[in-house]
């Protein structure tokens, strides 16, 4: 029987017997985050305390071979050992996640259930198809705090995804703490979409997250979002307007109505103080500076603010990353990634076009195969339909490098916008089933085939059972198993 993995693995080979996990299973490994990982992991479900051994029958070692990649793995599972390989702690990490989907679902239990605990024996050699490989959590337009953020990375970690995006401001909210701009978040975080108490990080609480990541072997990509989706920042400190008039501050959904002052020197020493805080906080090397929907601004400032405002990003150390309206700025700096979002039926703007062309990475979110924020079908009670109903089979039959032809991609993200969401309940509802098909679109080789995705898929929501994860859609895609 083929082990119900997502993502699917590169090359995966299966044999006769099984590996049968026990008290007495000892675990051996490097000091490193997936070895106290799969300890951890094995010691919530099973009840057991696996012992430490110099050999153990579970070995984890970072002797892999180098064609194995930063984040390849090579795991052999025989009736008396199960043996992973690596090149690196990062490459082990995603290991331990196939191990972990190797054990019967109850392994995802909070608490200790009863066994037995058998491993099929394989032989499994994986490295990932795409580098970036992402998922994004809008906490600007309705704020989720620090609890709810790690909920959000353990869902996605075992599906090896790499990249969490925090899209950290916007009309509705300024959610992270600038010391030099205390107002931020003192006013402009007081709000959110409706009539909620809106909420901000402190830069403890930020750099929590941001460790609760790195343990997870997930990179922290934080957005400030420029020039418009700018209303928090403007209500806070309304030098930073066009007019100089405080504007309000902003409960609804509507987008494209705000802009800075591109043209007063006073918003680019904000810029520069606040990307440098920033930057500070979030030691990855991207930093994401928005760009989309500039509605109320012309094309021509558009290209003078980008000008002016990308270079105070590289400036700090950064590779800039910014929504794909930004294809329109004179020159990107050098490395910079866009991000693709409009719906894949649409054609491709010039200027990305043009970008595309110059070899300017891509990072692959269409609308309408992976925002999770979009309604499952027209009766679905929570998300957005703008971009067309998206059903899980339309969020897994797509190709990232077929989107623009000739593309260099970088890999794929999974945006989910929160106009709709106000619990982590509704985050799970809109991640599952579909975010386990898009990791498979980042992960693994093409083509994709649905017949074949559909039995692993439904087999995981056993493991969303033992997880204690109830809000899941249970969609009619998957049929009965």
């Amino acid at each position: 029987m083929i082990p119900a993995l997502i993502p699917a693995p590169h090359a995966l080979t299966v044999h006769d017997g099984s590996f049968e996990l026990t008290a007495d299973t000892a675990v051996s490994g490097p000091e490193c985050h997936a070895t106290r990982f799969l300890t951890a992991l094995l010691r919530r479900a099973t009840g057991y305390a696996p012992p430490p051994s110099p050999e153990g029958a579970i070995v984890l070692s970072l002797d892999g071979p180098a064609d194995l990649g930063e984040e390849g793995y090579r795991l052999d599972v025989s009736a008396g050992a199960v043996r992973l390989r690596a090149r690196t702690e990062e490459g082990l990490f995603r290991g331990v996640q196939t191990l972990r989907q190797l054990l019967p679902a109850g392994i995802e239990s909070p608490v200790p259930v009863p066994g037995p605990w058998p491993v099929p024996c394989v032989s499994i050699t994986d490295k990932p198809r795409f580098r970036w490989r992402g998922v994004m959590l809008d906490v600007a337009r309705h704020f989720f705090d620090v609890a709810a953020v790690k909920r959000f990375v353990d869902r996605a970690v075992p599906y090896k995804f790499n990249v969490l995006h925090l899209h950290l401001t916007d009309d509705q909210g300024w959610r992270l703490e600038i010391a030099s701009h205390p107002r931020l978040t003192g006013h402009g975080g007081t709000s959110q979409v409706g009539e909620g108490p809106g909420g901000h990080f402190s830069r403890a609480d930020f750099a929590e997250i941001v460790a609760y990541a790195a343990a997870h072997h997930m990179t922290v990509v934080p957005e400030i979002d420029l020039p418009g989706h700018t209303q928090a920042a403007m209500a806070s400190y309304p030098h930073l307007a066009p007019e100089g008039v405080t504007p309000e501050l902003y409960r609804g959904i509507d987008v494209g109505f705000s802009q800075l002052a591109v043209h007063k020197p006073t918003t680019y020493d904000f810029l520069d103080e606040v990307f440098t805080e920033v930057a500070s906080l979030a030691p990855g090397p991207y930093l994401h500076v928005g760009g989309d929907e500039a509605l109320q601004t012309t094309a021509e400032d558009y290209a003078a603010f980008m000008t002016r405002t990308l270079p105070l990003a590289t400036r700090q150390g950064k590779t800039v990353v910014a929504w794909q309206e930004a294809a329109a700025a004179p020159a990107l700096p050098e490395g910079t990634h866009l991000q693709y979002w409009r719906p894949t039926h649409e054609p491709v703007p010039a200027p990305l076009a043009d970008a595309a062309s110059r070899g300017v990475p891509l990072i692959m979110s269409p609308a309408n195969r992976a925002y999770l924020d979009m309604k499952y079908d027209e009766t679905s009670e929570l998300g957005l339909i703008w971009a067309g109903a998206l059903g899980v089979r339309q969020s897994y039959e797509w190709d990232p490098e077929a989107v623009v032809p000739g593309a260099r991609v970088a890999g794929v993200e999974a945006p989910l916008w929160s106009e709709t969401l106000t619990t982590s309940d509704d985050i799970d509802h809109m991640l599952y089933p579909r975010l386990p098909g898009l990791a498979e679109v980042a992960w693994s080789p093409a083509p994709k085939d649905w017949s074949s995705y559909v039995p692993r898929l439904r087999a995981h929501t056993l493991r969303w059972d033992a997880a204690g994860i109830t809000s899941y859609h249970r969609s009619p895609e998957l049929g009965e198993g």
